[in-house]
């Protein structure tokens, strides 16, 4: 055999053997699902992007109005995988220190004791993360990148897994405050959620208002297994293609004038940064895993693009003027690249 047609077989070889892990493990995805449907009604597409999250070791930011389950379905989910959740209802008299926690003077011993704060837990959900100000929102930073916490001179290590999950009211703006685009650039995902359907709706009404109530959630798997779930995600395979057309999405949105997309320059005043490209690779591996594939697929891209994108593309007044959204952009952009 030529060393050619060694190189030729291995990858259909591997991704074979891949198949037959991600075939056993999407199992244990899909009883998870299952078991979240149980509570969760509708907003499937929600669990989906949590869940891509979770795998790809990222954080998620959801854009909806009160009440569509969001702070129900982080807390489901942490049930199911039992594994800690806090919930942390941002304010404009936050302070950092509610968050990551405090020194605090011992007169007996004369010394500095820590009192750890609610971030030190494996989900956390940042309620209104818009309604504190700059200063309060940075303390999630170092949490969010390094998965570390530094009170005083002391820095501790956060527990894995660690997953942030913060809410923003569109309706409200008074009284909020914009997050910096640093900040928003450590979310891996960005969801805007909508209403239940109908019937969706008249399912919730039956179960809160019935004696039974809501079913209780079993605890389906333990918290170390998404840590093996994460790195049979990264052995998901990537075609040299695939990769092409992530970083042609990306580019696109940087110089749109090169893919004859001219007219969306002055549209946009800043495009994706290189976060961009990871989190759509990584995302699309995971949409894979969980579509019980072992190998991405340019319907995999597409599917997570506008999510990883949406809220790393600068809109200009241009754009704002005409009522253009960054998903319009996306969309206008992922209709022209040449899919491989």
């Amino acid at each position: 055999m030529t060393e050619q047609e060694n190189t030729e077989i291995q990858p259909s070889t591997r991704i074979q053997e891949l198949s037959d892990k991600v075939a056993i493990e999407n199992q244990k995805i899909q009883l998870l699902k299952s078991e979240l449907s149980k509570i969760i009604v509708g907003q499937q597409y929600m669990v989906d992007r949590l869940l891509i999250a979770l795998l790809c070791n990222g954080h998620i930011l959801l854009e909806g109005v009160p009440g569509l389950a969001k702070t129900l379905a982080v807390k489901t989910l942490a049930d199911a995988l039992n594994v800690g959740f806090n919930r942390i209802q941002f304010t404009p008299d936050l302070l950092p220190a509610d968050i990551t926690g405090t020194q605090l003077f011992d007169q007996k011993t004369g010394g500095f004791s820590v009192r750890k704060g609610p971030i030190f837990s494996n989900f956390i959900l940042a309620d209104e993360i818009n309604r504190a100000p700059a200063k309060v929102q940075s303390a999630l930073l170092e949490a969010m990148q390094e998965r570390q916490i530094t009170i005083g001179d002391e820095t501790f290590a956060l527990s894995e897994p660690f997953m942030v999950l913060a809410t923003m009211n569109p309706i409200d703006q008074e009284g909020t405050y914009p997050l910096p685009e640093a900040q928003v650039d450590r979310f891996m995902l960005k969801v805007v959620l909508d209403y239940p359907t109908l019937e969706e709706e008249r399912q919730i009404l039956r179960f809160n208002v019935s004696q039974e109530g809501f079913p209780k959630v079993d605890k389906i798997l333990e918290g170390s297994s998404i840590l093996d779930f994460r790195n049979l995600v990264k052995e998901i395979y990537l075609d040299e293609k695939i990769e092409k057309y992530i970083l042609d999405l990306v580019f696109a949105t940087r110089n749109p004038t090169k893919v004859g997309l001219s007219h969306l320059e002055p549209m946009i005043s800043f495009g994706c940064s290189p976060r961009a490209t990871i989190g759509l690779a990584m995302a699309a591996k995971a949409h894979a895993f969980i579509q019980n594939r072992a190998f991405v697929i340019p319907e995999d891209v597409r599917s997570v693009a506008v999510d990883v994108m949406r809220h790393r593309i600068g809109l200009s007044y241009e754009a704002e003027a005409e009522n253009l959204t960054s998903k319009d952009i996306i969309q206008k952009i992922i209709g022209r690249i040449q899919v491989p």
